[in-house]
């Protein structure tokens, strides 16, 4: 029943088409599916991943064309990591950032790996972080057909980043009642103390970094901001004795909640943060052949008989 891992991140954007033309053609990441979101769809849901998107390597993002600029702050996610195979993969990306003049802080070191903290053109909070040595959780496979390097190619998600004001509270649930694993800290940019958790196999994939901040006003969600994060569980049985954990330790919940793709529940932690626990499978290719992911709109079956209407909203996005 442990949790395996980080599953996906979900972000704010406010021009979805801008949002593509960054993550496949600059990061050269695969669009593996492109749908809307659940909850409201006069709006795309875009989920960017390896090869075939597996667990692990999905970052998603909301299209909201009205959404004002994430203001950062404290109660948040406030940085998300994308793996690359090796340290040589970071010169790389430092020299490909460089030419298409985006901001970044140059190639450092951050618990023991070699990272490239940099932005996108929505000021999304973004490090690169080599996997060379890692022993933990595996990474994906870069596509192969990415319009950037496959050798070094990003391969997934890495550490996700946390700021709170009040760290008990988080270990309440990420400790008490996740039964993740404290393994350290670290020093952060701010002279914060970073406080480093670790799930499943551990490893590069396994990791939440917590900065404790007490001086920061709680964030305000943009363009540029992280809806949540979501963490690995195996299967649908899982999940269920998971939301029953939730409920026996008197965390309030969405309950179950089907997303076609995955299994999911819902929660906050004590600070505000929005977590979700997701399921494996059954995956991407439920709706769509491996070799086509993204390539046109797909919709849950609940929501395909709102096709036309659905798609008479939706500004047409071009991937190619």
């Amino acid at each position: 029943m442990s949790i395996l891992g980080i599953h996906h991140v979900s972000a704010m954007a406010k021009q979805a088409q801008l949002n593509v033309n960054f993550y496949t053609k600059l990061l050269g990441m695969r669009m593996v599916k492109k749908t809307v979101n659940q909850d409201d769809p006069s709006m795309y849901h875009l989920f960017y991943g390896d090869e075939v998107g597996r667990p692990g390597t999905e970052f998603t993002f909301f299209e909201i064309p009205q959404i004002g600029q994430n203001h950062d702050g404290n109660n948040s996610i406030s940085a998300t990591s994308l793996r690359v195979p090796t340290d040589e993969a970071l010169t790389y990306w430092e020299e490909r950032l460089s030419s298409a003049n985006l901001e970044h802080d140059g190639v450092q070191e951050q618990f023991g790996r070699k990272v490239l903290p940099f932005r996108d053109h929505e000021k999304q909070r973004l490090i690169l972080v080599s996997d060379e040595g890692n022993n933990g959780v595996a990474g994906g496979k870069a596509w192969e057909k990415s319009s950037a390097s496959p050798q070094h190619g990003i391969v997934g998600l890495g550490p996700i980043h946390l700021t709170v004001p009040d760290l008990k509270q988080l270990e309440s649930v990420i400790v008490d009642v996740l039964e993740f694993r404290h393994i350290g800290e670290y020093q952060g940019e701010q002279h914060e103390t970073v406080y480093v958790y670790e799930m499943g196999e551990g490893g590069t994939g396994a990791e939440v970094h917590v900065h404790h901040r007490t001086d920061l006003p709680s964030e305000r969600l943009g363009r540029g901001g992280v809806h949540h994060v979501a963490f690995r569980v195996e299967d649908e049985s899982s999940l269920n004795r998971w939301i029953e954990t939730l409920t026996a330790n008197g965390i309030g919940h969405s309950n179950f909640v089907d997303r076609h793709y995955f299994k999911s529940v819902y929660f906050r932690e004590p600070n505000g943060v929005l977590f979700e626990l997701a399921t494996d499978g059954p995956g991407f290719a439920t709706d769509e052949d491996i070799h086509h992911l993204g390539e046109s709109l797909a919709l849950p079956p609940f929501l395909e008989p709102k096709r036309n209407r659905i798609e008479k909203v939706l500004k047409p996005i071009h991937t190619s």
